[in-house]
């Protein structure tokens, strides 16, 4: 299982990284011009952990202060997306001479790859922690084997 990085349109981001520098494709390069509309209005990147047990692959999403309601869990085409729509911009009318964060629209998609039993998917939101918990597999997910170098 392993992190997908999906616009809004389903169709993967590429050519990361490449350029003149390090950076310099990320910062104001690609999402100036970008014609998606996620990079232009208020879609936010949420940090996630993928944690690996005997038995489950557990994402955690810091996404604080949502309401959750408005969070939406969704398996299709053996990929599970994670999704934030809050009904109403709470902060309409607010000025801010400062503002480092949101709570804002954001989405997240993570390809399965086959290895979850997605009928047996669970999620809990609660102290800020989007924890969903996707049972492995046993049919797909096999033990590591060493194999002896010669």
């Amino acid at each position: 299982m392993y992190n997908e990085h999906r616009c809004h349109s389903g169709k993967m981001h590429g050519h990361f990284g490449t350029g003149a520098g390090k950076f310099s494709r990320h910062f104001g390069g690609p999402f100036a011009h970008h014609k998606h509309a996620m990079f232009n209005h208020g879609f936010r990147k949420v940090p996630a952990n993928i944690e690996e047990t005997e038995s489950n692959f557990v994402i955690e999403l810091f996404a604080p202060a949502l309401l959750k309601e408005n969070l939406k869990v969704v398996t299709k085409d053996d990929v599970l997306t994670i999704s934030y729509q809050p009904k109403e911009e709470a902060d309409a009318g607010k000025k801010y001479s400062r503002r480092e964060y949101s709570n804002g629209t954001f989405e997240r998609a993570f390809n399965l790859n086959g290895k979850v039993l997605v009928e047996n998917i669970s999620a809990r939101y609660a102290d800020g922690i989007l924890k969903v918990t996707l049972p492995k597999n046993p049919e797909t997910n096999t033990p590591e084997k060493d194999i002896l170098v010669d």
